[in-house]
């Protein structure tokens, strides 16, 4: 089976971590989604962080 990494997602704004995600290891970008903050009390864009 192939490989899989746990990746972080944290809100642009507060850089706070929110959520984690499994992906395949060859990944060519970064992800970049919508999601609600807890902190922020808002959907706001998450970024894959390490």
């Amino acid at each position: 089976m192939g490989d899989r990494v746990v990746v972080t997602m944290g809100c642009i704004d507060c850089k706070n971590k929110n959520y984690t995600f499994q992906r395949g290891k060859k990944k060519e970008f970064k992800l970049e989604m919508k999601k609600y903050c807890r902190c922020c009390g808002k959907q706001t864009n998450h970024k894959e962080v390490k």
